[in-house]
C-alpha cells in the first residue's frame, strides 16, 4: 500500500520542486494520492498549468479548496481539516513561511503522520528538541529539506573532509542572494522584520552546509541587517550580513539579500568558499553556486531574460525514457531521499501495532538520525540554535550572540 502526501502550502517552492518531485514519485509508485492545501486558490491554481501537464500527463491534485472557490475567499484554517481527516502514517510535506511550522508539525505528529518540513525547521531550539522528542515516541518520521546536501558536489566535499584530505577549517565566506522581484511577491506579506530575515531564511543554507561537511558546531552568530521597506510599505530586513563562529574558532560570513538583478545571467548569487589548514600547507573547498558551465541565449525572454546561466544541477524537467518528463537534480533527490525515508519508517511498523510497531520504526529513525545525510530534528538541530541567535542578534544591531552547548 502506498503512502499518500498532503502538502500545506502552495507558493513558490511547491511549483519549482516540491510537486513535480512528488508526482514523479507518484508516477514511480511510491506515493498514493497527492493533495495540496492552501488558504486560498490564487496559488492552486498556478500548479495546474502546461508545464506540469507536458511532464506528467494525465496527473493531478486533490486541491482544498476547491479551485472553483473564488480567489477573494480565505481559509485560514482548511489545513487543520484536511490533516485531521488523513489516514495514520500518512505524510504532511510543510511549505508555508516559517512562523506556522511549529504548530504544523506538532498537529501532524499528534495524528499520527510522518513530517517533511522546509528549512528552517523553526526558530527555537527548545521547540525543535520538543518535536525531535515527539516523533521519537510515536516513532515518526520528521524530515528538513536542506536540499543543498543533496548536491554531489556537497556529498563529495563532506566525505573528503572527514577523510582528512581538507586538514581543518579556519576561514571562509558564502553569498545567496535572491532575485529583486520576490519584494513584489507574496514575501511583502510575511518576509517582514519581526518574522525573519535573508540570513534565516536562505543564510542558513550555508551554515548548515558547514557543519554537514566539517561535522564542526557553530558557537557564535552575529547578524546585522539593512531595512528596506517592501513596495507595500511593510518593513523588511532586505540584506543581511552574518558572521558564525565555530567551535575550532574557524570564522564564516555569510552575506544574503533579496535584491540579484531579475535580468541579470544568474538568476540568483550564491556560492561558497571554505579556506582550511592542513599541517604544512593550505587546502580549499570552493563552490560556485550561480553558474555551472551551461549558458543559454534564448530568442525569447521567457526565461526572464535572453541570456542565463542555467544550473541543471538542482532542478529541471528533461526528456526520459517513458513519457513526458522527469525531474533531475538535488533539488528532486532530496524530496526523494525524504520521502523514501518516510516511508521506510512507515513500511518497518507495518504488521504489528501499539509499542511492537513503534519500537521498530524507532529503530529505522535512529539509523536515519546517526547516518546524517538527510537533516532530521535530532540531527541538525544545530541549526535552530544558530537562527534563533541571528534573530537575537539581528534585533540587537548585529551584536554576537552566544551559542550555549546543548
Amino acid at each position: 500500500m502506498t503512502m499518500d502526501i498532503s502538502v500545506v502550502g502552495g507558493g513558490m517552492i511547491v511549483h519549482d520542486q516540491i510537486l513535480p518531485s512528488l508526482y514523479h514519485l507518484q508516477r514511480l509508485g511510491h506515493l498514493g494520492a497527492i493533495t495540496i492545501v492552501a488558504t486560498g486558490t490564487r496559488r492552486l491554481r498556478e500548479l495546474v498549468n502546461p508545464r506540469f501537464e507536458r511532464a506528467f500527463p494525465r496527473q493531478s491534485f486533490t486541491s482544498f479548496p476547491s479551485l472553483e472557490t473564488p480567489e477573494s475567499e480565505r481559509h485560514p484554517d482548511l489545513w487543520r481539516q484536511v490533516v485531521g481527516e488523513m489516514s495514520p502514517g500518512s505524510l504532511v510535506l510543510v511549505a508555508t513561511p516559517d512562523e506556522y511550522h511549529n504548530e504544523m508539525v506538532r498537529f501532524a505528529l499528534e495524528h499520527d503522520q510522518h513530517v517533511l518540513c522546509v528549512k528552517p525547521l523553526v526558530h527555537c531550539h527548545q521547540q525543535a528538541m520538543e518535536i525531535a522528542e515527539m516523533a521519537r515516541q510515536r516513532g515518526l518520521f520528521v524530515g528538513v529539506e536542506y536540499h543543498k546536501r543533496f548536491d554531489r558536489r556537497s556529498l563529495e566535499a563532506r566525505d573528503l573532509y572527514r577523510q582528512g584530505r581538507f586538514g581543518q577549517f579556519v576561514c571562509g565566506d558564502a553569498r545567496l542572494v535572491e532575485p529583486y522581484y520576490y519584494r513584489y511577491s507574496n514575501f511583502q506579506n510575511w518576509f517582514t522584520t519581526d518574522k525573519t530575515d535573508p540570513f534565516t531564511y536562505i543564510g542558513c543554507h550555508y551554515v548548515d552546509l558547514v557543519y554537514f561537511i566539517t561535522g564542526l558546531r557553530p558557537v557564535e552568530v552575529a547578524v546585522r541587517g539593512v531595512e528596506i521597506p517592501f513596495p507595500n510599505g511593510n518593513p523588511a530586513y532586505m540584506w543581511a550580513n552574518g558572521r558564525v563562529i565555530f567551535e575550532n574558532g574557524a570564522v564564516f560570513s555569510v552575506n544574503t539579500g533579496l535584491g540579484y538583478p531579475d535580468r541579470g545571467a544568474g538568476t540568483n548569487d550564491q556560492g561558497m568558499t571554505l579556506y582550511c589548514e592542513g599541517a604544512d600547507c593550505g587546502s580549499i573547498i570552493k563552490h560556485d553556486d550561480q553558474f555551472r558551465g551551461v549558458s543559454y541565449g534564448y530568442v525569447d525572454d521567457t526565461a526572464g531574460a535572453h541570456f542565463r546561466f542555467i544550473n541543471p544541477d538542482y532542478f529541471r524537467l528533461v526528456p526520459w525514457v517513458n513519457e513526458g518528463l522527469k525531474p533531475v537534480g538535488y533539488g528532486y533527490e532530496s524530496i526523494e531521499g525524504n520521502v523514501l525515508a518516510a516511508d521506510q519508517v512507515r513500511a518497518e511498523g507495518a504488521g504489528s501495532s501499539g509499542q511492537a510497531a513503534v519500537k521498530k520504526r524507532q529503530a529505522v529513525l535512529e539509523k536515519i538520525d546517526q547516518h546524517g545525510i538527510i537533516a532530521t530534528p535530532a540531527n541538525s538541530s544545530i541549526n535552530e540554535q544558530v537562527v534563533e541567535a541571528a534573530r537575537a542578534s539581528i534585533g540587537k544591531g548585529g551584536q554576537p550572540v552566544k551559542i550555549e552547548a546543548a
